[in-house]
């Protein structure tokens, strides 16, 4: 049998039998494994030449006024994504799984109706300390549903490298502790229901994390920003008369 039926049986079982009630369940869930040690090595590598090359810019914190960066709060450097530049064949490879198991997902998400996502945000914090304190990705409605974030991390050894993303599940009385190891992809609830927190890191920690929206809530967030685009353009005309 080709490859492709059989990758797409696997993928749509771990969406349905897995993915689905884990996010209901309890509303996050991680697949170890994901890409395997050859593919995941060649994601890796692209992600150190990004790194190496000077390529990552300073995280800046939603809201911030000329996206000030804020380094005790958030200190991870990034890189926006969409995986079709040049020498990121792996990663456009690693995004379509990923793609694939959302759509496999499909209409057992509740609620939500996913028909796009965001690019992929690279991610590395450089091992000095920082991390990004506890926050939520979607508290107002943007549009993000799904949160999922692909680990890139070999030898990694919490105890001595820190660097775990801690999730505070809303109303549990536990927090889950996910630590970010090599070829692991991670899902979770991107609203209220799961703040989270990077843990400070000692070593070189990489991620890359894609958001899913849900179409009617990204719909309504672009036309809240279009009104409100419109509103300030009136204004600045009634300033400047």
């Amino acid at each position: 049998m080709p490859l492709g039926p059989i990758m797409r049986l696997d993928l749509e079982k771990i969406a349905l039998d897995y993915i689905v009630p884990c996010l209901h369940d309890i509303g996050f869930c991680y697949l170890d494994h994901f890409l395997g040690e050859v593919v995941g090595d060649c994601v890796l590598e692209r992600v150190k030449q990004m790194h190496y090359n000077g390529e990552l810019q300073d995280g800046q914190l939603a809201g911030q006024s000329n996206g000030i960066s804020k380094r005790h709060l958030r200190g991870d450097q990034i890189k926006w994504i969409g995986g079709t530049e040049e020498g990121c064949e792996a990663i456009n490879f690693l995004l379509s799984l990923i793609d694939r198991l959302v759509m496999y997902c499909g209409s057992r998400l509740g609620k939500y109706y996913v028909k796009e996502r965001s690019k992929a945000m690279v991610a590395c914090y450089p091992g000095n300390g920082t991390g990004y304190v506890r926050h939520v990705d979607n508290p107002n409605g943007d549009g993000r549903c799904i949160t999922c974030i692909y680990y890139l991390n070999k030898d990694w050894d919490s105890k001595l490298h820190g660097g775990i993303l801690r999730i505070f599940p809303e109303g549990r009385s536990y927090v889950a502790d996910i630590e970010p190891i090599f070829d692991r992809l991670l899902f979770f609830w991107s609203d209220r229901r799961n703040p989270h927190e990077v843990q400070p890191s000692y070593a070189t920690r990489y991620a890359m994390t894609v958001w899913y929206f849900d179409a009617e809530e990204r719909a309504e967030a672009k036309k809240k920003f279009r009104n409100l685009t419109d509103a300030g353009k009136t204004e600045g005309a009634l300033h400047e008369d």
